[in-house]
């Protein structure tokens, strides 16, 4: 089958203040706070529109003292992209910020790596460090999904479309996975948490918030190899999406193109 080449975006619907310590495993703490957006992303080709993510909604955003600047689904749809007609969305990892209103896609497919649903539904949840990031609402939503026949379980690499290969990468969670996308300036991975900033990979230093940090440190190795060049990369949480790519869609919406570059670092 001929190979795609698919348009990408980012589109941003939250941030929070960060002190470095919370960023990187070794941080000065003197050094001064940095922020955090969060981002979904979509990839279009001819009439398919696939979402990779699916964002928190306003009570998580209360709850967890974020600041929420837009529904992520009422912005996909704002920018066009019609929700009935989504037959796939990958969720990267189940965290909250990354699997919440799965409830407001009623025809697509969830596609999760089958260790991350055993490590969200399993023994080690008994622990706050390994829970905290999840929502157990958000769990129970895929559960549901699974039982509408909507989640289709992975186990390593896969394609997913002509021109989308996923991967799992693990070590922020036990089944975290990257995307990998053809698009018009070459290969681009969307790494979400496998490197919340450039800076995270770019100097091996971890995010704290982790299962492995042996397979957190080869997962940077992984997203290195997959990419085209480092320029290739989009961090998942990284704001310097906003500066390096041009805007897409409504001013309003926060979109980005990621195949149109406006800077490189």
């Amino acid at each position: 089958m001929t190979m795609k080449t698919w348009e990408a975006y980012a589109l941003r619907y939250a941030t929070v203040q960060r002190r470095p310590q919370e960023n990187f495993i070794g941080a000065d703490p003197h050094e001064t706070a940095a922020s955090m957006d969060y981002f979904v992303w979509f990839l279009r080709a001819d009439d398919e529109t696939i979402l990779v993510d699916t964002g928190f909604n306003e009570a998580a955003a209360r709850a967890r003292k974020r600041t929420f600047l837009r529904c992520p689904v009422a912005s996909l749809q704002a920018a066009g992209v019609h929700l009935d007609d989504v037959r796939a969305t990958v969720i990267t990892h189940a965290h909250y910020d990354h699997a919440g209103n799965t409830r407001k896609l009623l025809k697509t497919t969830f596609h999760l790596q089958e260790r991350e649903m055993a490590f969200a539904t399993g023994k080690e949840m008994r622990y706050r460090f390994m829970r905290h990031a999840y929502d157990p609402a958000d769990i129970c939503d895929l559960v549901y999904a699974n039982f509408q026949e909507r989640l289709d379980f992975h186990d390593g690499a896969y394609e997913l479309r002509p021109g989308i290969t996923v991967h799992w990468v693990g070590g922020h969670t036990r089944g975290l996975q990257i995307v990998r996308v053809h698009t018009r300036r070459g290969w681009i991975v969307i790494a979400s948490d496998a490197a919340h900033y450039l800076a995270n990979l770019r100097q091996r230093a971890p995010f704290p918030i982790v299962a492995d940090s042996g397979e957190m440190l080869r997962a940077f190795d992984l997203v290195e190899t997959l990419a085209e060049s480092p320029d290739h990369i989009i961090a998942g949480h990284d704001p310097i999406v906003r500066s390096l790519y041009q805007p897409a869609g409504p001013a309003d919406l926060e979109i980005f193109s990621l195949a149109d570059v406006i800077a490189s670092i």
